[in-house]
C-alpha cells in the first residue's frame, strides 16, 4: 500500500462539478492498493497517518500530528501510484489491486482512520475527480507499507 500525504489547509473533492467532500486544516491522503495488499498494510499505513509529525508546535517545529492537532483526512483512492514507468514510456499497474479489491480496502482504511478519532472524508472509487488543495507549507510525506520509501 502506498500514500501521498499532504499536508493542507483545505482540500475538496468533485465529481461532475458536485461537491463530494471537504476538509479544513488536515492531511489529503492519495492512496494506492496493491495486489497482495491485505489488512496488516492498511493498519501501518493508517497508523502512519494518523500519527506523523508534520504540523508545528508553538515553536514552529514539525513536532505535532494529525490526531494531536484535531486534523481531518481527506482519502482519494489512487490507482496510478503502483505506475511503473521503468519500461516504455507508458506506466504498467500490473501492482495494482483489482478495482473490487481495491475499493474494500479503500473503505477499510477510511473506517481504520476514523476509529483513530480522525475526522476522515473520502472521494468517490473510480470516478474521474477534480481534488482541489491547499498545502500547508507545502509538506508531502511518500509512505509504503513495503518501506521502499525512506
Amino acid at each position: 500500500m502506498r500514500a501521498v500525504v499532504q499536508r493542507v489547509k483545505s482540500a475538496s473533492v468533485r465529481v461532475e462539478g458536485e461537491l463530494v467532500s471537504e476538509i479544513g486544516a488536515g492531511v489529503l491522503v492519495f492512496l494506492g492498493v496493491a495486489h497482495d495488499d491485505t489488512a496488516t498494510e492498511l493498519e501501518y499505513i493508517a497508523n502512519k497517518v494518523a500519527n506523523l509529525r508534520i504540523f508545528e508546535d508553538e515553536a514552529g517545529k514539525m513536532n505535532r500530528s494529525l490526531l494531536e492537532m484535531g486534523g481531518a483526512a481527506l482519502v482519494v483512492s489512487q490507482f496510478t501510484l503502483y505506475g511503473d514507468c521503468r519500461k516504455g514510456r507508458r506506466p504498467s499497474f500490473i501492482n495494482a489491486a483489482r478495482p473490487e479489491v481495491a475499493n474494500a480496502l479503500y473503505e477499510q482504511f477510511i473506517t481504520a482512520l476514523e476509529q483513530q478519532n480522525v475526522p476522515t472524508q473520502g472521494g468517490t472509487f473510480q470516478a474521474m475527480m477534480d481534488v482541489q488543495l491547499v498545502n500547508d507549507g507545502p509538506v508531502t510525506i511518500l509512505l509504503d507499507s513495503n518501506k521502499q520509501f525512506f
